[in-house]
């Protein structure tokens, strides 16, 4: 075992438990920083010399870097059950990831190193969703922008061949009277449409549930992006009420998908409402929210909490090809 799956499958196991998300950060950036570690057997000491590692995930490492299975991630998989191992092969099902961002919004990185790094996880296709007009914080996109993003991204598909596609798409924001933050006719030339509210996240149930409805019910919304808007860890942000039985209703006949965001500080929906979204029948996107190309990685946890209430690949648009996922999306414009 190589040092960076162990810490990925302990990162894994702790979201499988419900541990707290700075520990499974904790494992994520340590699993990051391995990268510019030396091939062959490595004292926990020398592994503490990298950014981010603590001394847990320092003995994780040295141990693994004999080839050994660590005895921490040892003792995990002792106490975890049968479905846990459902999770992980729901990760590994998975063909992509519905919601990115690059350097043209708010994310760190060139669109081309996205591309790249979804592709040498195995991904067959991903989405770029960089963020509509109205979030200027996050230098969002504005119809002239976005039309020159299109631009960018049929570049980037031409030089990288068969078996990857870099969709085009945008993380669209949910104005208050519930339309979209883009022009309609952009929409529509796009492959895939996460809507999702930045703004007013404070607002009372009954404006709320009436924004939701009406942007999942839009043809051109194919993913209810991050439903909650909840921050849980550092200082948080708690979630936005809304009536979840009538909003995930409507998902479930739109066919919208509900997304199981991955990102550690938001673990939206929280499980309550990701139980209740999974009775109305709806289909679910495990999104990254990627801001950089090692985030990608935290697709697993999202997998371990679809895999925890029951829901299967097929439920799972993440795990769909990609002819698959655009016919759906298609027929429901």
């Amino acid at each position: 075992m190589e040092p960076e799956e162990a810490l990925r499958r302990i990162a894994f196991l702790l979201e499988w438990r419900g541990a707290s998300p700075y520990r499974v950060r904790a494992f994520h950036t340590a699993a990051d920083a391995v990268r510019d570690l030396r091939r062959g057997p490595v004292d926990a000491a020398e592994a503490r010399q990298l950014r981010g590692v603590g001394p847990v995930t320092a003995e994780v490492i040295s141990q693994a870097s004999t080839g050994a299975v660590p005895s921490y991630l040892l003792h995990l998989q002792a106490e975890a059950d049968p479905g846990a191992r459902v999770g992980w092969d729901l990760a590994a099902a998975s063909t992509g990831d519905c919601h990115l961002h690059s350097d043209w919004s708010d994310g760190g990185s060139p669109l081309e190193e996205m591309a790249d790094a979804a592709r040498a996880l195995g991904h067959h296709w991903a989405v770029l969703t960089d963020h509509s007009p109205r979030l200027t914080i996050a230098h969002g996109l504005s119809p002239e922008r976005l039309e020159r993003q299109l631009l960018a991204v049929a570049a980037v598909n031409a030089k990288q061949g068969s078996g990857f596609r870099l969709l085009t798409g945008i993380e669209c924001d949910i104005l208050e009277d519930g339309s979209l933050d883009q022009d309609e006719s952009l929409l529509g030339r796009l492959d895939i449409v996460v809507a999702s509210v930045h703004s007013k996240l404070r607002s009372e149930p009954e404006p709320m549930t009436a924004r939701l409805l009406a942007a999942v019910r839009n043809p051109h919304v194919d993913v209810l992006g991050h439903c909650t808007g909840r921050i849980i860890t550092g200082r948080g942000r708690p979630q936005s009420r809304f009536d979840a039985e009538a909003v995930f209703a409507a998902c479930a006949e739109a066919g919208t998908a509900v997304e199981i965001n991955c990102r550690p500080e938001r673990r939206d929906p929280p499980d309550d409402l990701l139980l209740q979204a999974a009775a109305a029948g709806c289909r679910f996107a495990v999104d990254t929210d990627a801001h950089a190309p090692e985030q990608l990685r935290w697709q697993s946890s999202g997998c371990a909490r679809a895999a925890r209430i029951g829901l299967d690949a097929d439920r799972l648009i993440t795990t769909w090809p990609l002819g698959r996922l655009l016919t759906t999306r298609t027929g429901r414009s």
